[in-house]
């Protein structure tokens, strides 16, 4: 398991350098000056440069991605170039919001669409399967814009129930679902099929191993079958699915936040790629990755828990 460990997280290291180096390739490439979107299109020319000289974007390439990155490590991610606060107050703060977000729409979606994967596998190629399976395609071809705009329209703007835009939830647990509940529909419908799939799949495999067969001739009760032998198996590639849709949910949200005006970090980094402001475009963006490869090794960690096979053949 150590050596697993060792060997997950150093590839991880390696993927978060290439992703910085990318990442600053790309924000370079960004259209527009920075000296001139802080200051506005009234001022003069040597003004503009002057301030570029002064936060050190006319030094080479490689100079200004060792400081980024040296400083990033550090926890020095710098000041807004347009909010003139630091980068890590803005960056944390946005992703805390974001975290509350997926986590509530994680906490709808993750034991609904198990348990019609499941019940679709316990009815495997009857009509319960394949109205679950049909339904589960057709959510993920909605673009998210699509299934927003429509429940903006139904339960916002039509009926009334709930606001047209969200902000952070108070401490009250029905403000949570008034706060929440619309923007974590769209979302609700992208992660349903993959999950509820994925969750089908495994659970399809499982029914047809040997040691289920041997299981119900031993003559023990369905339950206790399909929660002792059938669910810890077929659940270990939902694991996987759920751990990287966790990381899309955390970094992924630009267009519900966007569309809600939900105050978290998919909303910043189209907000600062917009503004070029690169210290928080360029530290969201870094996070957002970083947090990322911890759930993906977390992920790993706990299948390998589940599945000891897998730690035989390593």
């Amino acid at each position: 398991m150590l050596r697993f460990l060792i060997k997950r997280t150093a590839l991880a290291v390696v993927t978060l350098l290439c992703v910085s180096v990318i990442l600053f390739a790309v924000a370079q490439v960004l259209p527009g000056d920075i000296g001139r979107a802080i200051l506005g299109p009234w001022a003069t020319e040597q003004q503009v440069q002057a301030l570029d000289h002064q936060l050190g974007v006319d030094r080479p390439l490689y100079i200004r991605y060792a400081v980024w990155f040296s400083g990033f490590v550090r926890g020095e991610w710098g000041t807004s170039y347009l909010l003139n606060r630091p980068v890590a107050a803005i960056t944390l703060g946005r992703l805390g919001n974001s975290i509350i977000l997926g986590g509530f729409a994680l906490c709808l979606i993750v034991p609904t669409s198990i348990g019609f994967g499941v019940l679709a596998a316990l009815n495997y190629g009857k009509w319960v399967d394949r109205c679950i399976s049909i339904v589960g395609l057709s959510v993920i071809a909605l673009p998210e814009f699509v299934t927003g705009i429509i429940v903006l329209a139904v339960f916002a703007v039509g009926l009334g129930w709930l606001p047209a835009s969200s902000h952070v939830p108070t401490m009250n647990p029905l403000d949570w679902f008034r706060q929440l509940l619309l923007p974590s529909i769209p979302l609700m419908f992208i992660l349903f099929g993959y999950i509820s799939r994925m969750a089908r799949a495994g659970t399809v495999d499982s029914l047809r191993s040997n040691y289920v067969r041997t299981a119900i001739l031993k003559g023990l009760p369905r339950r206790t079958v399909i929660w002792g032998h059938v669910l810890r198996n077929s659940l270990l590639p939902t694991i996987t699915v759920v751990s990287v849709q966790t990381g899309y949910l955390v970094g992924g949200l630009v267009v519900t936040e966007t569309l809600f005006s939900y105050p978290g970090i998919g909303k910043l980094v189209l907000d600062s790629a917009i503004g070029h402001d690169l210290p928080v475009l360029q530290a969201t963006v870094l996070l957002v990755a970083v947090v990322y490869m911890i759930l993906m090794l977390l992920a790993d960690i706990l299948y390998t828990l589940l599945n000891p096979r897998i730690r035989l053949s390593s």
